[in-house]
């Protein structure tokens, strides 16, 4: 009984909150939106037993909502702040303007050692690396091609010619990132047999803001990558789905899953680690739970940098960086 009514309160405080950020004029940076989204990464943070999948049909529209406002907000922050680091003679000296550079690093990081433990000796270090949902601010891209993959190039994909044209904006300056990062403006949707020249491809959270819409580029992408190549992507669990679209082990078909990992403390994101199968997608589905037994144990028991927080007071953090800068 306990648990029924902890869950109708959190889902009863999420559609209030939703209720608020559903009325804002706008959602780029401000001291509005950042209380709110505050607000609601915290109350979706705690561990909770809720199941998104039995929650009444109004609110499953409230969160498929929530979950693109979200990305909007998040959307209208990097483009700030790609907007102001592009203001510096040398944008890439002055990254930790972003309030969270130091995330990205302890991610990049992490995301570096788990693909390490994951490809064989003679596909290591990938040569080539897709990142599909680049964005504005292609943080972790720039974080791996600048201190762990030194000789990979990097593939940025986004939609949005814009978001390209600020992220080049970013490398440019630089003789070594500007040779090693390419930005491509089209939908990953479109591409097809340059699919099978990465040995790595990264999923941006936001790329398909619902189930429906990432099944669809997971397929894409299981149709055309190379046998043996390596997908990550990250998902959600508990009441974190109500801040990003959930993707299941069974739901990668085509996929050999490796790992999936479910923090409990503040990071965000779920984080899932998948291989091409070289089998067709039902032997590879049949083998999915076989993988995770056997490859879990690689994942730290706690692990606080597979996402975080995106919305802790920004333009105090800017204003603070700026004048130390100064």
């Amino acid at each position: 009984m306990g648990s029924i009514q902890e869950r109708n309160i959190l889902v009863e405080k999420v559609c209030q909150i939703y209720d608020k950020i559903s009325k804002l004029e706008t959602l780029k940076p401000s001291k509005d939106v950042d209380t709110l989204f505050s607000q609601l990464v915290l109350t979706c943070i705690p561990p909770s037993s809720v199941n998104i999948l039995t929650l009444p049909k109004d609110i499953q529209e409230i969160r498929s909502k929530l979950i693109r406002l979200c990305g909007e907000a998040e959307g209208h922050l990097e483009a700030h702040f790609s907007t102001l680091l592009a203001t510096f003679q040398n944008p890439l000296h002055h990254l930790d303007v972003f309030p969270y550079y130091s995330n990205y690093l302890k991610l990049s990081r992490l995301e570096y050692d788990i693909l390490s433990e994951h490809c064989s000796a003679q596909s290591w270090p990938p040569n080539r690396v897709a990142f599909v949902g680049s964005g504005p601010l292609p943080l972790t891209s720039i974080v791996l091609a600048s201190y762990h993959l030194k000789e990979t190039t990097f593939h940025n994909y986004d939609i949005d010619s814009l978001a390209n044209s600020m992220a080049s904006c970013l490398v440019a300056p630089d003789p070594d990132l500007s040779r090693r990062m390419i930005f491509h403006t089209t939908d990953i949707m479109d591409v097809t047999d340059e699919l099978k020249t990465y040995d790595v491809i990264f999923l941006a959270a936001l790329v398909g803001m619902d189930i429906v819409e990432k099944l669809k580029v997971v397929q894409h992408l299981a149709a055309y990558m190379t046998p043996g190549s390596i997908l990550m992507l990250r998902s959600a669990h508990g009441a974190r789905a109500f801040l990003y679209p959930v993707v299941e082990p069974q739901d990668l078909r085509g996929f050999e899953v490796l790992s999936v990992f479910h923090p409990d403390d503040d990071v965000i994101n779920s984080v899932v680690i998948s291989r091409k199968s070289p089998m067709n997608s039902n032997i590879a589905h049949k083998h999915h739970h076989h993988q995770l037994g056997i490859n879990e144990s690689i994942i730290p028991s706690s692990c606080k940098y597979c996402e975080f927080q995106m919305f802790n007071n920004p333009l105090n953090h800017m204003i603070e960086e700026l004048a130390v800068d100064e």
